[in-house]
């Protein structure tokens, strides 16, 4: 659990995803026996006062997480996801959200701790190694309206263009902790140690 005195932190992993380069529903493939979602729920639950699942009711149900859906009329992706999830957030009470997406199963077990060390001020900080990696995140749950603002805006902001006009990056040395398994060539190949 986070140290006492800190700011309370929700964690929310990203599965809304059609999962259309993979053919099947990525967040339940089996990765080392068990599940990939399994891996980032993992990777978050140490660090989080509550834990929550952007994605299939059915599928928090299953891992024991809340569920949480898309603003009505948000445009699909992981942006309505993390607007969302700031909301959820905040009214759990939570000052910051930490995100990550189904299917990165070898996250740093220190991912968290070190967001939001680089958080300060900023609405955002994301996990950079050799390349930014914007779904593993931690949020300001205040920066839901800026957010919410530049998605009426009609800007098609992308994930890393967000964080770079609001944040800022927490750098780790190993960009394989940060494998994001789209195909099952991907998942075979980290199942391999490839």
């Amino acid at each position: 659990m986070p140290e006492e005195g800190a700011p309370r932190i929700a964690g929310l992993v990203l599965a809304g995803g059609r999962s259309r380069r993979f053919g099947r529903d990525k967040a339940l493939a089996g990765f080392r026996g068990r599940p990939l979602i399994a891996s980032s729920l993992a990777a978050l639950r140490p660090h989080v006062a509550v834990l929550g699942i952007a994605g299939p009711a059915s599928l928090a149900t299953q891992f024991g997480a809340q569920a949480i859906a898309d603003p009505p009329g948000a445009p699909q992706g992981p942006l309505a996801g993390v607007l969302a999830g700031l909301a959820w957030a905040s009214e759990r009470g939570c000052a910051r959200l930490a995100t990550a997406p189904c299917d990165t199963p070898l996250l740093p077990a220190d991912m968290v701790p070190r967001l939001a060390a680089a958080l300060g001020e900023r609405p955002v900080v994301a996990a950079r190694a050799a390349r930014v990696h914007a779904l593993c995140a931690l949020w300001r749950t205040d920066a839901a309206p800026t957010l919410a603002a530049l998605m009426r805006g009609g800007k098609q902001l992308s994930m890393q263009a967000l964080i770079e006009t609001l944040g800022g990056y927490a750098d780790f040395a190993d960009e394989a902790a940060f494998a994001n398994l789209n195909t099952p060539q991907e998942l075979a190949a980290a199942e391999a140690g490839v």
